[in-house]
């Protein structure tokens, strides 16, 4: 009717902010930090750059909650530190769902090289990752150990995403899970 103004269509803005966050999630996955821009992060989450700006201020702090919002892989450190290897080792190599770990694994890779990403990575690394599985280790060179274990970790995560059945049969994934699982454990003994 002439006159009235459009009904406006409700906001949601808890699923907006998803959105914009699964947008840059994507996009700095595919393009690393450098290559992401807060319009394209719009665009593919259907929404005005400015909205973006609104909800999260710059690009750094949009980066900073992406990697606030990833798996923290501290459910590692549940359990004793005995069966770590073991239970690692499992979950590594066993898990049907990586995918999500996997894009978030691609945020870090393809943005580590950004000189205004590295400070937030490494924050977010140590928050998320090091700090607390250095905490569940405890003990002489813990920060070492979780390190060179964190590091292990990657690699098996990388690996697999890449050939999901390591190219092996069902009898040589059980002795790389064996293999796996000594190799974690002497990296985490103190």
């Amino acid at each position: 009717m002439p006159g009235f103004p459009a009904p406006s269509r409700g906001r949601n803005a808890a699923a907006t902010r998803l959105a914009i966050l699964d947008a840059a999630r994507d996009r700095f996955a595919r393009e690393g930090y450098d290559g992401a821009s807060l319009r394209e992060i719009a665009s593919d989450a259907g929404v005005d750059a400015a909205l973006v700006s609104r909800y999260f201020g710059s690009k750094e702090e949009l980066f900073v909650e992406v990697l606030n919002c990833a798996p923290d892989g501290t459910d590692m450190f549940e359990g004793e530190l005995s069966g770590f290897g073991e239970r690692v080792a499992a979950e590594l190599l066993d898990d049907p769902d990586t995918r999500d770990g996997i894009d978030y694994l691609l945020v870090m890779l393809r943005s580590a090289s950004s000189p205004a990403a590295s400070g937030p990575l490494r924050r977010a690394m140590h928050i998320h990752f090091h700090g607390p599985f250095a905490a569940y280790l405890g003990g002489p060179d813990a920060e070492v150990r979780a390190r060179l274990a964190g590091d292990l970790i990657m690699g098996v995560a990388i690996s697999r995403a890449i050939t999901p059945d390591h190219d092996l049969d069902e009898e040589g994934r059980a002795r790389l899970r064996k293999r796996l699982a000594a190799v974690l454990q002497a990296a985490v003994d103190p």
